[in-house]
């Protein structure tokens, strides 16, 4: 039963990070292609558009990722008594 919930466990969270993680490397790669394209290597100027798309991935993404985490906790919360056995 424990395995069961620590796989359970790993696959929703490999699922809430999952599109966070795919707009920060999106991101990453199209500031990294801008900074080879002008030549630019200002640390600031790769570092600033990438916390601005995860900030906006974030906010776009917060619904849905609320939604998963309360169907993981009700779930588990909700099977509480078979775990207390």
């Amino acid at each position: 039963m424990v395995v069961e919930i620590l796989r359970q466990m790993l696959i929703t969270v490999f699922w809430l990070s999952l599109p966070l993680l795919a707009v920060g490397f999106i991101a990453g790669i199209v500031v990294s292609l801008l900074q080879i394209v002008t030549s630019m290597q200002d640390p600031a100027f790769g570092t600033v558009p990438r916390l601005g798309a995860f900030l906006a991935a974030t906010l776009l993404f917060l619904p849905w990722l609320l939604s998963k985490m309360m169907a993981y906790t009700t779930s588990i919360l909700g099977d509480l008594g078979r775990y207390a056995r």
